[in-house]
């Protein structure tokens, strides 16, 4: 499917299946050799990471435990620009390595939010991984230290991202090609 319409959007494929599998499991290679024993949580930023979070997890080969958390920012096709809490973290964090899975980090503020609302508990460490870096869109300056794939500024879609509410079964990255006739 090279192309797909989502409520009043087109989109078309921008990165297939295979690459995406590609770029996870280069991400995978990577974690392991960092996190080799010592047992990190991972803590996947619901709904857009499950899908991101599924993918790492089956190719990383080292002991490691992984929970959720929700918080929205999204609304249509733009950040809002702010964060709401909806669900919290339950597990107890102090002297852990902790790995935040984002599907796509934009403006960086869910990342801040989440990396503030860590802090304090005392972790061993805390690093970023994401599916999809926009770094054109970025306005913070904490180091996002896992990167699968870099893109442009542009709304997408598939892999885990949705518009409202769609899209997130598909294969592949799809990027908005316009609004639908």
């Amino acid at each position: 499917m090279n192309s797909v319409r989502l409520h009043d959007l087109s989109f078309e494929q921008f990165i297939t299946e295979e690459e995406v599998d590609q770029a996870v499991q280069r991400l995978a290679d990577e974690m392991r050799v960092k996190y080799e024993g010592k047992r990190p949580l991972f803590i996947g930023v619901l709904n857009g990471a499950f899908y991101f979070a599924t993918e790492l997890l089956k190719r990383l080969p080292i002991e490691c435990e992984i929970t959720f958390v929700k918080v929205a920012s999204y609304h249509g096709t733009s950040s809002t620009g702010h964060v709401l809490d909806l669900i919290g973290l339950n597990e107890r964090i102090e002297g852990r390595h902790v790995v935040v899975l984002e599907d796509i980090v934009d403006t960086g503020n869910t990342v801040r939010h989440i990396l503030d609302a860590l802090a304090h508990l005392r972790p061993a460490s805390i690093s970023i991984a994401a599916l999809l870096f926009k770094p054109d869109a970025y306005k913070h300056d904490m180091p996002i230290e896992h990167v699968a794939i870099r893109i442009p500024n542009v709304f997408v879609v598939g892999s885990g991202l949705d518009h409202d509410g769609l899209g997130r079964n598909l294969t592949g990255i799809y990027r908005i090609t316009g609004p639908t006739s």
